[in-house]
């Protein structure tokens, strides 16, 4: 929580940057961060890179990896990882009332464009909720 000073006497509360919910679409080059990584680790390496962009991207620190997207990284085994991925992460509310943070992020897989994803840029997408 950002604290807005107005004057000697009134303070106003304003919403921090990291604490709104919001969606966005960020292509990884996972080639990069995995280069030189032993072939028998290259796919849990490529699960531990893709959480540490997420925390590091919304500024959380519980990032749930979806199902289909670790589907997606061990699709040509453990050493043949795709060189880039396309991911949507939202950073959403913690309904869990004993949860340590109220919000975390959810890494799912993007739809690929039939172009490839070179040149890609980040793309925040707009939720009507």
């Amino acid at each position: 929580m950002q604290v807005r000073i107005l004057s000697t006497k009134m303070v106003e509360k304003t919403k921090g940057r990291k604490e709104e919910v919001v969606t966005r679409e960020y292509t990884i080059n996972l080639h990069k961060r995995l280069h030189g990584c032993t072939f028998k680790k290259k796919a849990p390496k490529a699960i531990k890179e893709i959480r540490k962009f997420a925390q590091k991207a919304m500024g959380t620190t519980d990032v749930r990896v979806d199902v289909k997207l670790n589907k997606h990284i061990w699709s040509r085994g453990i050493r043949s990882v795709p060189r880039r991925v396309r991911v949507r992460i939202a950073r959403r509310r913690n309904d869990d009332e004993d949860a340590k943070e109220e919000l975390y992020s959810l890494v799912t897989v993007a739809e690929i464009p039939s172009e490839g994803l070179k040149g890609l840029s980040t793309k925040v997408i707009e939720d009507d909720d």
